[in-house]
């Protein structure tokens, strides 16, 4: 059972309770707090209370979160492309459209499924049955590097590392139009969209901290190729932050529009270094993965364009 406690906020006076709790707890869809709600999981100041409560400034509000109920998640033979691998970790080069985990509506053919197999029970248990080893997630259609952590000790130093802020992560995306300047950063929280319970939007209230730094690489007719560098982790961080600027990733209809002039099946987006200290030796290592055939493709396709 997970428990979220807070306290309403003089900008949180007389908001209804269902509303209050879909900003404050981004991770749960609309959905899971209404079930919450009517199983009487929420409570405010101490008593179940109904979804339509007006809250009030100081009231204290806990939201009792069930753990999931527990999946089996099999183990399939599936390729990996294993960068790099020893007793406690793995550098795995994940395909475009390759799911990380199971979910609904991928319930298999998964990363996790490959590991399973790949590793058999010599996985981290700290995510649990569905994420086995999964320190850091990419997106479906993002195609590059992800680390794995075969025990619960590697698990911890690389997650650590990542709150610290001392884990490196290097992406090339290709984005719509170009930069008004060849370098910068985005500093711009991200949360739930209000809008949309599937994206994600820069907000500022109920948000958190989202750091992107990018540099461009290569100016196109149309496109320019840029360099991101996440200081933070956040979901769809790269895409919404590059959206935020007016320049989107190309192929990425989520954030960009349904407009895709080159038929591509998803944003141009690859994770192509990671850098970390190893949780046993402590040596700093760093990874790379070229860009794959379709980024590579895409490339020439505007720069053809160009000429």
């Amino acid at each position: 059972m997970n428990r979220h406690n807070f306290t309403v906020q003089e900008n949180e006076d007389r908001q209804r309770l269902d509303k209050l709790l879909a900003s404050s707890l981004p991770d749960l869809t609309r959905s899971a707090l209404q079930k919450l709600i009517e199983g009487g999981c929420v409570f405010v100041n101490g008593k179940p209370a109904p979804k339509s409560l007006k809250v009030k400034t100081g009231d204290e509000i806990c939201v009792s979160v069930p753990d999931p109920e527990p999946l089996q998640v099999a183990a399939q033979d599936i390729a990996l492309s294993v960068i790099y691998e020893d007793g406690d970790l793995l550098v795995v080069n994940k395909p475009k459209g390759m799911v990380v985990h199971p979910a609904p509506g991928n319930p298999d053919k998964t990363l996790v499924n490959a590991l399973l197999h790949h590793c058999g029970e010599s996985l981290s248990g700290i995510n649990g049955v569905v994420r086995p080893g999964i320190v850091h997630r990419i997106d479906k259609d993002t195609s590059g590097l992800l680390l794995v952590a075969k025990n619960d000790f590697a698990h911890k130093s690389l997650a650590a590392q990542i709150k610290e802020h001392s884990f490196t992560r290097e992406y090339f995306a290709v984005l719509c139009g170009n930069l008004k300047n060849d370098s910068g950063t985005v500093d711009a929280p991200l949360g739930r969209s209000p809008k949309d319970r599937k994206k994600q939007a820069v907000r500022g209230l109920n948000a958190r901290s989202a750091v992107t730094r990018y540099a461009c690489v290569r100016r196109y007719k149309r496109f320019c190729l840029v360099e991101c560098t996440l200081e933070t982790g956040r979901t769809h961080q790269i895409r919404v932050h590059m959206a935020y600027l007016g320049h989107p990733v190309a192929g990425d209809r989520v954030y960009g529009g349904a407009k895709n002039d080159f038929s591509l099946e998803g944003q141009c987006l690859h994770a192509a270094k990671v850098g970390f200290m190893h949780p046993r030796s402590g040596e700093y290592m760093e990874f790379c993965a070229p860009l794959p055939e379709y980024f590579e493709g895409f490339l020439k396709k505007i720069e053809k364009e160009s000429i």
